[in-house]
Protein backbone atom coordinates (compact mmCIF):
# COMPACT_ATOMS: atom_id res chain seq x y z
CA UNK A 1 0.00 0.00 0.00
CA UNK A 2 1.16 3.67 -0.81
CA UNK A 3 2.44 5.50 1.70
CA UNK A 4 0.31 7.88 3.94
CA UNK A 5 0.90 11.48 4.34
CA UNK A 6 -1.11 14.59 5.91
CA UNK A 7 -1.69 17.86 4.34
CA UNK A 8 -2.45 20.24 7.16
CA UNK A 9 -4.26 23.56 5.43
CA UNK A 10 -3.55 25.37 9.21
CA UNK A 11 -7.14 26.30 9.76
CA UNK A 12 -8.07 29.28 12.27
CA UNK A 13 -11.20 28.25 14.26
CA UNK A 14 -14.00 30.34 15.12
CA UNK A 15 -13.07 31.23 18.52
CA UNK A 16 -9.81 30.87 18.35
CA UNK A 17 -6.41 32.20 16.60
CA UNK A 18 -3.17 31.09 15.01
CA UNK A 19 -1.24 30.71 17.95
CA UNK A 20 -3.87 27.53 18.60
CA UNK A 21 -3.39 26.32 15.34
CA UNK A 22 0.39 26.31 15.11
CA UNK A 23 0.11 24.64 18.57
CA UNK A 24 -2.32 22.04 17.09
CA UNK A 25 -0.18 21.45 14.08
CA UNK A 26 3.16 20.72 16.37
CA UNK A 27 1.09 18.35 18.69
CA UNK A 28 -0.91 16.50 15.62
CA UNK A 29 3.17 15.96 13.45
CA UNK A 30 4.30 14.42 16.37
CA UNK A 31 1.55 12.27 16.54
CA UNK A 32 1.70 11.28 13.23
CA UNK A 33 5.57 10.86 13.76
CA UNK A 34 4.07 8.08 16.17
CA UNK A 35 1.78 6.86 13.84
CA UNK A 36 4.06 6.29 11.27
CA UNK A 37 3.21 9.06 8.64
CA UNK A 38 5.94 10.10 6.09
CA UNK A 39 5.13 13.47 5.49
CA UNK A 40 3.37 16.24 7.31
CA UNK A 41 2.99 19.78 4.73
CA UNK A 42 1.80 22.85 5.05
CA UNK A 43 0.46 25.24 2.85
CA UNK A 44 0.64 28.95 1.83
CA UNK A 45 -2.54 31.51 1.28
CA UNK A 46 -2.40 34.88 2.00
CA UNK A 47 -4.66 37.55 3.05
CA UNK A 48 -7.40 34.91 4.59
CA UNK A 49 -9.04 34.67 7.62
CA UNK A 50 -9.13 31.26 7.88
CA UNK A 51 -5.59 30.31 7.38
CA UNK A 52 -2.65 30.47 9.57
CA UNK A 53 -0.09 29.48 6.69
CA UNK A 54 0.94 32.79 5.11
CA UNK A 55 4.47 32.47 6.30
CA UNK A 56 5.08 28.57 5.28
CA UNK A 57 8.96 28.32 6.01
CA UNK A 58 8.40 29.35 9.51
CA UNK A 59 5.55 27.25 10.07
CA UNK A 60 7.76 24.24 8.55
CA UNK A 61 10.67 25.48 10.94
CA UNK A 62 8.26 24.88 13.60
CA UNK A 63 6.86 21.65 13.07
CA UNK A 64 10.61 20.28 12.16
CA UNK A 65 11.83 21.75 15.36
CA UNK A 66 9.22 19.66 17.46
CA UNK A 67 9.64 16.52 15.34
CA UNK A 68 12.46 14.11 15.07
CA UNK A 69 11.87 11.75 11.56
CA UNK A 70 8.74 12.75 9.80
CA UNK A 71 9.57 14.39 6.35
CA UNK A 72 8.22 17.89 6.71
CA UNK A 73 7.64 20.33 3.49
CA UNK A 74 5.56 22.91 1.78
CA UNK A 75 2.40 21.95 -0.07
CA UNK A 76 3.39 24.10 -1.37
CA UNK A 77 5.20 27.54 -1.76
CA UNK A 78 3.06 29.15 -4.88
CA UNK A 79 5.92 30.57 -6.25
CA UNK A 80 5.12 33.62 -8.16
CA UNK A 81 4.26 35.32 -4.72
CA UNK A 82 8.56 34.79 -4.41
CA UNK A 83 11.70 35.25 -5.79
CA UNK A 84 13.09 32.23 -6.59
CA UNK A 85 16.70 32.56 -5.06
CA UNK A 86 15.04 33.78 -1.77
CA UNK A 87 13.12 30.50 -1.56
CA UNK A 88 15.89 28.93 -2.31
CA UNK A 89 18.02 29.99 0.42
CA UNK A 90 15.03 29.71 2.20
CA UNK A 91 14.55 26.04 2.52
CA UNK A 92 18.96 25.78 1.60
CA UNK A 93 18.56 27.09 5.32
CA UNK A 94 15.54 24.57 6.87
CA UNK A 95 17.69 21.81 4.95
CA UNK A 96 20.77 22.83 6.74
CA UNK A 97 18.89 22.76 10.34
CA UNK A 98 17.22 19.38 10.05
CA UNK A 99 18.80 17.19 7.57
CA UNK A 100 17.33 14.88 5.29
CA UNK A 101 13.92 15.85 6.28
CA UNK A 102 12.50 18.85 4.14
CA UNK A 103 10.51 18.56 1.23
CA UNK A 104 9.75 21.86 -0.96
CA UNK A 105 5.92 21.34 -3.19
CA UNK A 106 5.85 24.10 -5.93
CA UNK A 107 2.92 25.48 -6.76
CA UNK A 108 1.54 28.03 -9.83
CA UNK A 109 -1.23 29.29 -7.24
CA UNK A 110 -4.31 31.24 -8.58
CA UNK A 111 -4.63 35.35 -8.90
CA UNK A 112 -5.77 36.88 -6.00
CA UNK A 113 -7.95 39.95 -5.30
CA UNK A 114 -6.37 42.93 -6.60
CA UNK A 115 -5.75 44.42 -3.47
CA UNK A 116 -3.32 41.22 -2.35
CA UNK A 117 -1.88 40.76 -5.48
CA UNK A 118 -0.40 44.36 -5.20
CA UNK A 119 0.64 44.01 -1.66
CA UNK A 120 2.44 40.93 -2.81
CA UNK A 121 4.50 42.80 -5.22
CA UNK A 122 2.59 40.96 -8.20
CA UNK A 123 2.29 41.87 -11.73
CA UNK A 124 -0.69 40.75 -13.91
CA UNK A 125 0.36 37.60 -16.13
CA UNK A 126 3.33 36.75 -13.74
CA UNK A 127 1.70 33.14 -13.54
CA UNK A 128 3.44 33.05 -17.32
CA UNK A 129 6.72 32.57 -15.61
CA UNK A 130 6.40 29.79 -13.20
CA UNK A 131 8.31 27.41 -15.29
CA UNK A 132 10.85 29.33 -16.17
CA UNK A 133 10.94 30.91 -12.01
CA UNK A 134 10.89 26.76 -11.36
CA UNK A 135 14.02 25.98 -13.65
CA UNK A 136 15.72 29.21 -11.75
CA UNK A 137 15.25 27.47 -8.27
CA UNK A 138 16.25 24.05 -9.59
CA UNK A 139 19.43 25.68 -10.60
CA UNK A 140 20.12 27.62 -7.30
CA UNK A 141 19.38 24.50 -5.46
CA UNK A 142 21.90 22.69 -7.38
CA UNK A 143 26.07 22.64 -6.93
CA UNK A 144 27.05 26.27 -7.85
CA UNK A 145 29.17 26.47 -11.00
CA UNK A 146 33.00 28.35 -10.84
CA UNK A 147 32.53 32.47 -11.19
CA UNK A 148 28.54 31.69 -10.69
CA UNK A 149 27.55 35.30 -10.17
CA UNK A 150 24.70 34.41 -7.50
CA UNK A 151 24.67 31.60 -5.40
CA UNK A 152 22.42 30.87 -2.86
CA UNK A 153 23.97 30.54 0.65
CA UNK A 154 22.73 27.89 1.92
CA UNK A 155 20.74 26.62 -0.77
CA UNK A 156 22.98 25.48 -3.25
CA UNK A 157 23.79 21.54 -3.59
CA UNK A 158 21.75 21.28 -0.64
CA UNK A 159 19.58 18.15 -2.04
CA UNK A 160 16.06 19.29 -1.08
CA UNK A 161 13.84 17.10 -2.95
CA UNK A 162 11.09 19.61 -5.03
CA UNK A 163 7.95 18.51 -6.55
CA UNK A 164 5.07 20.22 -8.55
CA UNK A 165 2.03 20.98 -7.47
CA UNK A 166 -0.94 20.82 -9.06
CA UNK A 167 -4.73 20.40 -10.44
CA UNK A 168 -4.68 20.72 -14.14
CA UNK A 169 -2.80 19.51 -17.13
CA UNK A 170 -0.24 22.32 -16.91
CA UNK A 171 1.27 21.06 -13.99
CA UNK A 172 1.59 17.87 -14.89
CA UNK A 173 3.08 18.21 -17.89
CA UNK A 174 6.00 20.62 -16.24
CA UNK A 175 6.75 17.54 -13.87
CA UNK A 176 6.67 15.48 -16.50
CA UNK A 177 8.93 17.35 -18.60
CA UNK A 178 11.59 18.48 -15.48
CA UNK A 179 11.27 14.80 -14.55
CA UNK A 180 10.10 15.79 -10.73
CA UNK A 181 7.37 14.24 -8.61
CA UNK A 182 4.07 15.68 -9.31
CA UNK A 183 1.05 16.10 -6.40
CA UNK A 184 -2.48 16.28 -7.44
CA UNK A 185 -4.73 18.84 -5.54
CA UNK A 186 -7.65 16.04 -6.47
CA UNK A 187 -9.36 16.74 -2.80
CA UNK A 188 -10.59 20.11 -3.89
CA UNK A 189 -10.24 20.10 -7.80
CA UNK A 190 -10.49 16.55 -9.38
CA UNK A 191 -11.83 17.35 -12.80
CA UNK A 192 -8.94 16.80 -14.54
CA UNK A 193 -6.89 14.11 -12.08
CA UNK A 194 -7.60 11.23 -14.92
CA UNK A 195 -6.21 13.03 -17.97
CA UNK A 196 -3.22 15.02 -15.56
CA UNK A 197 -2.13 11.59 -14.45
CA UNK A 198 -1.88 9.83 -18.05
CA UNK A 199 -0.22 13.48 -19.16
CA UNK A 200 2.38 12.83 -16.29
CA UNK A 201 2.89 9.10 -16.50
CA UNK A 202 3.05 9.43 -20.23
CA UNK A 203 5.28 11.88 -20.68
CA UNK A 204 7.82 12.08 -18.08
CA UNK A 205 11.38 12.55 -19.34
CA UNK A 206 13.80 10.86 -16.38
CA UNK A 207 16.39 12.95 -14.64
CA UNK A 208 19.45 12.63 -12.61
CA UNK A 209 17.26 12.12 -9.33
CA UNK A 210 13.88 10.77 -10.65
CA UNK A 211 14.21 7.73 -13.14
CA UNK A 212 10.69 7.24 -12.94
CA UNK A 213 7.25 9.13 -12.70
CA UNK A 214 6.43 9.54 -9.13
CA UNK A 215 2.24 10.86 -7.85
CA UNK A 216 1.05 11.82 -4.72
CA UNK A 217 -2.57 12.06 -4.88
CA UNK A 218 -4.31 14.16 -2.31
CA UNK A 219 -7.92 13.38 -0.63
CA UNK A 220 -10.30 14.47 2.40
CA UNK A 221 -10.75 12.05 5.31
CA UNK A 222 -12.61 11.98 8.16
CA UNK A 223 -12.37 9.24 10.24
CA UNK A 224 -14.77 8.22 13.36
CA UNK A 225 -16.43 5.29 15.17
CA UNK A 226 -19.49 5.49 13.33
CA UNK A 227 -20.06 6.42 9.98
CA UNK A 228 -22.93 9.20 11.73
CA UNK A 229 -20.12 10.52 13.58
CA UNK A 230 -18.03 10.77 10.68
CA UNK A 231 -20.61 13.25 8.91
CA UNK A 232 -21.19 15.46 11.69
CA UNK A 233 -17.75 15.92 11.96
CA UNK A 234 -16.99 16.88 7.94
CA UNK A 235 -19.87 18.91 8.16
CA UNK A 236 -17.17 21.68 9.01
CA UNK A 237 -15.29 21.33 5.97
CA UNK A 238 -18.70 21.40 4.35
CA UNK A 239 -19.33 24.93 5.39
CA UNK A 240 -15.76 26.24 4.66
CA UNK A 241 -15.24 29.41 3.19
CA UNK A 242 -12.24 31.91 3.60
CA UNK A 243 -13.27 32.77 6.99
CA UNK A 244 -12.60 30.65 10.07
CA UNK A 245 -13.53 27.05 10.44
CA UNK A 246 -16.81 26.88 11.77
CA UNK A 247 -18.06 24.28 14.56
CA UNK A 248 -19.88 21.02 13.16
CA UNK A 249 -23.57 21.81 12.60
CA UNK A 250 -26.04 18.10 13.54
CA UNK A 251 -27.71 17.13 10.31
CA UNK A 252 -26.22 19.72 8.32
CA UNK A 253 -26.63 18.16 4.76
CA UNK A 254 -30.11 18.74 5.35
CA UNK A 255 -30.42 21.98 5.76
CA UNK A 256 -29.01 23.23 3.26
CA UNK A 257 -30.02 23.52 -0.79
CA UNK A 258 -29.82 20.25 -2.77
CA UNK A 259 -28.12 21.89 -5.56
CA UNK A 260 -25.81 23.57 -3.23
CA UNK A 261 -25.53 20.36 -1.70
CA UNK A 262 -24.97 17.94 -5.02
CA UNK A 263 -22.19 21.07 -5.96
CA UNK A 264 -20.24 20.19 -2.78
CA UNK A 265 -20.59 16.57 -3.68
CA UNK A 266 -19.26 16.70 -7.00
CA UNK A 267 -16.28 18.91 -5.66
CA UNK A 268 -15.33 16.92 -2.86
CA UNK A 269 -15.88 13.43 -4.38
CA UNK A 270 -12.49 12.53 -3.33
CA UNK A 271 -13.55 12.78 0.56
CA UNK A 272 -13.85 9.71 2.63
CA UNK A 273 -16.06 9.93 5.30
CA UNK A 274 -17.37 7.30 7.77
CA UNK A 275 -16.29 4.52 10.49
CA UNK A 276 -12.53 2.67 9.40
CA UNK A 277 -14.69 0.06 7.56
CA UNK A 278 -16.39 2.71 5.15
CA UNK A 279 -12.92 5.16 4.72
CA UNK A 280 -11.36 2.07 4.07
CA UNK A 281 -13.26 0.65 1.71
CA UNK A 282 -13.17 4.18 -0.09
CA UNK A 283 -9.84 4.68 0.05
CA UNK A 284 -8.68 1.21 -0.79
CA UNK A 285 -11.06 1.85 -4.14
CA UNK A 286 -9.48 4.94 -4.63
CA UNK A 287 -5.69 3.71 -5.03
CA UNK A 288 -6.67 0.92 -7.07
CA UNK A 289 -8.17 2.85 -9.61
CA UNK A 290 -5.70 5.92 -9.82
CA UNK A 291 -2.64 3.85 -8.58
CA UNK A 292 -0.60 6.81 -6.93
CA UNK A 293 2.92 6.41 -5.25
CA UNK A 294 1.62 8.06 -2.21
CA UNK A 295 -1.27 9.49 -0.94
CA UNK A 296 -1.43 12.51 1.69
CA UNK A 297 -4.76 13.36 3.41
CA UNK A 298 -5.94 16.44 4.79
CA UNK A 299 -8.73 16.42 7.30
CA UNK A 300 -11.00 19.73 7.93
CA UNK A 301 -11.96 19.02 11.77
CA UNK A 302 -13.17 21.80 13.82
CA UNK A 303 -12.68 19.20 17.43
CA UNK A 304 -8.67 18.68 17.75
CA UNK A 305 -9.52 15.31 19.41
CA UNK A 306 -11.56 14.32 16.71
CA UNK A 307 -8.87 15.36 14.19
CA UNK A 308 -6.11 13.28 16.23
CA UNK A 309 -8.53 10.38 16.29
CA UNK A 310 -9.28 10.44 13.00
CA UNK A 311 -5.24 10.39 11.86
CA UNK A 312 -5.05 7.75 14.47
CA UNK A 313 -7.85 5.22 12.98
CA UNK A 314 -7.06 6.36 9.29
CA UNK A 315 -3.57 4.73 10.10
CA UNK A 316 -5.20 1.11 11.67
CA UNK A 317 -7.33 0.51 8.27
CA UNK A 318 -4.59 1.70 6.42
CA UNK A 319 -0.81 1.10 7.97
CA UNK A 320 1.56 3.95 6.60
CA UNK A 321 4.45 3.24 5.59
CA UNK A 322 7.58 4.52 3.61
Amino acid sequence: MPPLSIHDLTPIKQGGNAATTYREALELARYAEILGYKRYWLVEHHNTAGVAGSATAVVIGHVAAGTSSIRVGAGGIMLPNHAPLMVAEQFGTLAALFPGRIDLGLGRGINSDPATMQALRRIPGDQQEFPRDVQELLFYLRAAAPGQPVRAVPGENSNVPVWILGTSLGGAQLAAGLGLPFAFGSHFAPDQLDVALAAYRGRFTPSAKNFRPHVMLSVAVVCADTDEEARFHFSSAMQVSDGPLPPPIPGYEQTIDPQRLALIRKVMRHSFVGSPDTVGRGLSEFIARYKPDEVIVTSQIYDHAARMKSFELLSQVHAPSG
